[in-house]
Parts: C-alpha cells; structure tokens; sequence
C-alpha cells in the first residue's frame, strides 16, 4: 500500500477531527514518507525499503510557501477557510527536517502577521525531543501535540515499529521536561501484523498507559480510533463507545480529554 501522500509543502486548509479547520505544513519528501517510526496504522504508508533521495524543502521554500498562502487567506477575494490552526504534520515526523527549529520561528513571524487568530500546531512522534533545539522549538508552538501509543514498550514496538533503538522510561522522562504543556495523543487499535497479536486496548495496557499520563500531567488528551486504510491489513478499529471508558478514566485523573 503507498498511502496517502501530500505533494506539496502547505495543503488544505482542511477540516481536521482534531484542530478544526487546519493549514497543514509538510517538511518531508513530496514523493515518500520519511518518518523515524513505521506505525502499521499510518496513513502515509511505510517508509521506503531502500534509501531515497529525500529533497526536502529548504527553510527559504518554506517560508515563501507559507507567506503566499498567508496572504491568499486573508485577501478579501479569498475563498479560502481561514484556519484555525497551522499544523506541521504531512508525509512523516516533521522534526527530521534539519531546519525544523528556524521554520517554527518564521512560522511565528509569519502567523503574528498574517494570521494572528490561528494556533501553530506540531504533530510529532516524540522521537526527536531529547534534542535540546527541538525541545526548545516545541515549547513555542501553540499545540505541541505529542504522540504514545501504548502503556509499554514491547507494545508500542509492536505499534510504531521505531527505526532505531527505543526506550519509554527515557521518553516519559524527556516529556516530562515540557512540565505539563503538551498534548498526548494516542490511537487505540487491536489486530495482527506479521502473525503477531497487536492490542493497546487491555486493561493492563490501558492502567500503563494512564499511569503515564498520570506522571506527564499533560494541558489535554487526544484519543482516536483508526480512520483510514492502514498498510497492515489485519487491524481493527476500536469502537468510540470503548474509547469513552478509557476518556472516561483519564477525567478521572483531572486531565481534559477528547474522543475524536
């Protein structure tokens, strides 16, 4: 499965289940996703078996590419939807890019003067935070929405199937370094992959998984089911009235939550 690709560095804007009407930003390969995960879920599809030229964007692309659009919104001929966020997500994990940390800054520049209403948004795999820049980055943005999948290692191997080594205690650690002000965004499914039984949904997953969002203390939670085909085949989507017990006990810890 090749999945769905963005061809262009901005899209949209588009209504998102979970920002409202988003702009979307994609620092990656127009032609392939680059991701440091491999989520069986992924809408993007896999990352290429074999070494690609990557052609990413520069920072001056960018930046251009977004003033243009800026602009276009706000036109008064425009038919454009203003947004009300702009959302670096697209054809992998947008913290790869090696000029991430001056996008976000010209981002800001860029949506003071144009859109000043809309909140910048990153979605991103967490993978990239123990950097002290990325880190840095993120904590400008409106919505720093940062993604676990799982209450444990062994299953969010199985889940985002990591390129490089994987550790969840040193992830929560450096997440807890934003002291509160992120958003955790988890997608719950259940299946097979490889012959392989995948399920977040258990009830020791679930209390694992709500043990560290009890530690994080996040600002919100964002929880969703799958929504669109996936590149494994054999995966289940998890019904909403399950996703609203386990809202339902995050409530319990105080923390706001959402069902998407």
């Amino acid at each position: 499965m090749g999945g769905i690709l963005f061809n262009e560095i901005i899209f949209g804007p588009i209504k998102s289940r979970r920002l409202g009407v988003s702009l979307g930003i994609n620092l990656l390969p127009t032609h392939s996703k680059h991701c440091s995960f491999n989520c069986i879920y992924c809408e993007c599809g896999w990352n290429p078996k074999e070494k690609t030229n990557l052609q990413l964007p520069t920072r001056e692309e960018v930046r251009e590419a977004m003033e243009y659009s800026f602009k276009k919104i706000v036109a008064k001929d425009s038919q454009e939807l203003v947004p009300d966020a702009i959302t670096f997500a697209g054809n992998g994990e947008p913290t790869i890019h090696p000029e991430f940390c001056g996008i976000i800054d010209d981002t800001i520049a860029l949506r003071d003067k144009y859109l000043p209403n809309a909140k910048v948004a990153v979605l991103s795999n967490a993978t990239m935070i123990h950097k002290e820049e990325i880190f840095e980055a993120l904590n400008k943005v409106d919505d720093n929405i940062l993604k676990i999948d799982g209450g444990t290692s062994e299953t969010i191997k199985k889940i985002n199937l990591p390129k490089s080594s994987f550790d969840l205690k040193q992830l929560v650690g450096s997440l807890k370094k934003f002291n509160g002000d992120l958003i955790i965004q988890t997608l719950f499914l259940r299946g097979m992959y490889n012959g392989i039984e995948v399920d977040n949904t258990t009830s020791e997953e679930v209390d694992a998984w709500l043990n560290i969002i009890r530690e994080l203390q996040p600002k919100s939670v964002m929880i969703y089911p799958i929504d669109r085909a996936t590149p494994a085949k054999d995966l289940i989507k998890v019904p909403k009235e399950e996703l609203e017990k386990i809202a339902f006990k995050v409530k319990g810890l105080n923390i706001p939550v959402q069902v998407y």
